[in-house]
């Protein structure tokens, strides 16, 4: 395999559709996880734990109203995906460029003041929308998995 090719091939792993409808809500699900244990860390003890029922219905409201369209948009490209893809397709170049725009924005948020019970709720908010959005990802990969469609 000639150099150029190969470094192609290494550059641009190319996947079975089945591993992007498990990684999606597998990204999803871990920074969301990851997030909500940061956050919890920033409430404080005692009555600022009290925030993560505020994190839990913002959230909720972020998951229903936002990311599930962006969930199940993701899950329609990837459907449509024939094996062999990139795994960076998993999410559309608009996605990857929100997620460094998240990134960003937590990385200012922590360096403009001492993360408080507010970044916390925040933190707690966002990653709980993650995880509960991302029940539509493995609702599809499950789907696959009960038909045998996955090797």
């Amino acid at each position: 395999m000639p150099g150029s090719m190969m470094f192609s091939r290494l550059s641009k792993p190319g996947v079975p559709r089945s591993v992007h409808l498990f990684a999606a809500p597998f990204l999803w699900t871990v920074v969301g996880c990851m997030l909500l244990f940061r956050g919890w860390g920033w409430l404080g003890p005692g009555a600022g734990r009290l925030l993560i029922i505020v994190s839990g219905l913002l959230g909720t409201l972020k998951s229903l109203l936002v990311l599930d369209n962006m969930a199940r948009r993701s899950i329609r490209r990837i459907v449509l995906f024939k094996d062999g893809t990139c795994l960076g397709a998993v999410y559309s170049w608009k996605s990857w460029l929100l997620v460094a725009l998240m990134i960003g924005a937590g990385f200012v948020l922590r360096w403009v003041g001492q993360p408080g019970p507010l970044t916390g709720m925040l933190y707690c908010a966002v990653g709980w929308s993650l995880c509960l959005s991302s029940r539509l990802g493995w609702m599809q990969w499950f789907n696959l998995l009960r038909n045998n469609e996955i090797a």
